[in-house]
């Protein structure tokens, strides 16, 4: 269960890092490691952090995108220590680890658990593409955690949740719908929005899509609904189309 459970790591600028978030990763019987865009990998210092985890390196994806990191997952949670993420889900580790193992039981290898850079963390459009965010509440005068500290306390309180299993496995009627399929549905619904001129008013015109975006991260939709919302945004534009022909 807990193999089908992977962390991303975004654009990491230290090879060191990659390392001692693979040592934590095995010391919690996690194995599912994925980089997006790494500044150095391979790299001898990552092999020296790793500390004997050379499994997990050595069977490390490496991607240049998010989307491609995360492509076939269903739970996407992203980690983050900024308070910009008002219209987020925000949990904390102990509850998001709970949830990561329940989704795992339900539905193997389609859960990610993100987490940024060192320096900036994860930009707004990359925390989009979450259902929820991961904060670990710690002193809020000092706030601040190296990745591969916040990869260690994560990975502890999902093998505590696996130990524990006090959720039952996630049952879906169907698997949440994945990001390819979101984003997917985010286009024909900015398309139908474009068409019946039904846009952003506020002053810079670019918050809409996202607060909508968030909503629907929110709802955790799966895939037949999806199918179902963009059956209805074809219904509606075919009517839109045939109401056109007729003037």
């Amino acid at each position: 269960m807990l193999n089908g459970i992977r962390f991303v790591l975004v654009e990491t600028s230290h090879p060191g890092n990659i390392g001692a978030v693979a040592r934590a990763m095995k010391n919690m019987g996690l194995s599912r490691l994925v980089l997006v865009k790494p500044k150095e990998f391979p790299h001898p210092e990552a092999t020296a952090r790793a500390s004997g985890a050379d499994d997990v390196l050595a069977a490390a994806l490496v991607v240049e995108t998010l989307p491609e990191a995360i492509a076939d997952c269903g739970l996407v949670l992203a980690t983050t220590a900024r308070t910009r993420e008002q219209f987020f889900r925000v949990v904390d580790a102990r509850t998001a680890a709970e949830r990561v193992v329940a989704e795992a039981r339900g539905d193997p290898g389609r859960v990610a658990v993100v987490f940024g850079t060192e320096r900036y963390g994860l930009s707004n459009e990359q925390l989009l593409a979450a259902h929820a965010l991961i904060r670990i509440p710690a002193n809020p005068e000092y706030e601040s955690l190296n990745v591969s500290m916040a990869a260690q306390l994560i990975a502890y309180e999902i093998r505590m949740a696996a130990l524990g299993a006090s959720l039952p496995p996630t049952e879906r009627e169907a698997p949440l719908a994945t990001p390819e399929a979101m984003e997917r549905f985010y286009s024909h619904l900015e398309a139908v929005m474009n068409d019946a001129d039904f846009r952003d008013r506020t002053a810079t015109g670019t918050h809409l899509m996202g607060r909508i975006r968030r909503l629907f991260s929110r709802a955790e939709l799966d895939g037949n609904e999806v199918n179902i919302l963009r059956g209805i945004l074809t219904a509606v534009q075919n009517k839109r189309r045939r109401a056109g022909d007729e003037h």
